[in-house]
């Protein structure tokens, strides 16, 4: 399997990157195309030992910087490393694309130089997310920060495919994020999605309060781009915030750090389940093949992390499952 990857995009690029890929030769047994300037690809593989067995460069000078507006990957920038990439991808000279840059231009590029899946309105990032129990599957997460009704349908649709293929989860749960459980909560969009989202071939359990997010209440929550993105970075937010307070608790004196000889494997479970670099990255939902973003502040982990979940992507058929989906949805909707 080759995995095509942004070698320039992320806040660690590229070495951090480089080595993510050195890692998931190694590990994954994949070949990857990183796509960047050679000249400097080579220099920093050479002065860290990282080795380019294995790895392919596709050369090019130029870099999307983050600030710029997304819709310039296919306009001034049309020639980047994450462009380059994409295009690639589309042409089939890879199985499938891992970028850590601008999560705008991600979405952009695949949307236009990839596309979607066809009858899909838009693409979806999504991220999975810790909970008690488990984790949970949260989408959109900030690739539209408005939605109609029928997204957040295909949305739970594509979820639910991802959460069973991937994490395994048998008929997961599909709920959709609102202020109260009763269908009559909400905007016009979370009551009419609602109501289409019974219609689809999803386990729907209705809405889903972000309170009991946490408590494994659904396998999917989906919801528009913005408020997504707010969930996420506040689980974000919490979750360091307390890993650092348990941290100051057990360090607080001597008796407690004794105790915390006592409970350190419990501490170190918590830290996993609680470390973004164990999941990877978040699936670029409904592009017609797949496409990975990589945190952007993504270290060697992290991205070999992001490549080995382009890899159970793709070979599992999610893309194949989510077209079987919408068929049956289509034809559901027709006999209506």
């Amino acid at each position: 399997m080759r995995i095509i990857v942004d070698a320039f995009g992320g806040d660690n690029a590229p070495l951090e990157i480089l080595k993510g890929c050195e890692l998931a030769v190694k590990e994954l047994g994949v070949d990857i195309i990183a796509c960047g300037d050679e000249r400097i690809i080579r220099d920093v593989c050479g002065k860290n030992n990282i080795s380019l067995d294995r790895i392919d460069i596709q050369h090019t000078e130029k870099i999307i910087p983050v600030e710029c507006d997304p819709t310039e990957v296919v306009k001034s920038y049309d020639d980047c490393s994450m462009a380059i990439g994409m295009k690639m991808l589309a042409n089939g000279e890879g199985d499938a694309f891992v970028s850590a840059g601008s999560t705008g231009a991600v979405v952009v590029g695949a949307s236009l130089f990839v596309k979607r899946i066809k009858g899909i309105k838009r693409a979806a990032l999504a991220s999975i997310i810790p909970t008690t129990t488990g984790c949970y599957m949260l989408l959109d997460i900030g690739a539209n920060a408005e939605c109609r009704p029928e997204m957040l349908v295909q949305f739970g649709i594509m979820g639910s495919s991802y959460m069973e293929k991937i994490m395994g989860v048998k008929d997961p749960r599909v709920g959709i994020v609102n202020i109260g459980s009763e269908e009559t909560k909400g905007l016009d969009l979370q009551i009419i999605a609602n109501e289409q989202m019974k219609h689809a071939p999803v386990n729907f359990i209705g809405n889903v309060e972000p309170r009991y997010l946490p408590e494994n209440c659904c396998d999917v929550a989906v919801t528009d781009g913005f408020t997504g993105n707010v969930i996420l970075k506040l689980t974000e937010g919490l979750g360091s915030s307390l890993g650092n307070e348990i941290k100051d608790i057990f360090k607080k004196n001597f008796l407690s750090k004794v105790g915390a000889l006592f409970v350190m494997d419990g501490i170190k479970n918590f830290k996993k389940k609680m470390d973004y670099t164990e999941y990877g990255g978040a699936p670029l939902m409904g592009i017609s093949k797949p496409v990975i973003k990589a945190h952007g502040s993504s270290n060697a982990k992290a991205f070999k992390n992001a490549i080995r979940q382009a890899k159970e992507y793709t070979q599992l058929g999610i893309i194949s499952q989510i077209e079987a989906s919408l068929e049956e949805l289509k034809i559901k909707s027709q006999a209506n």
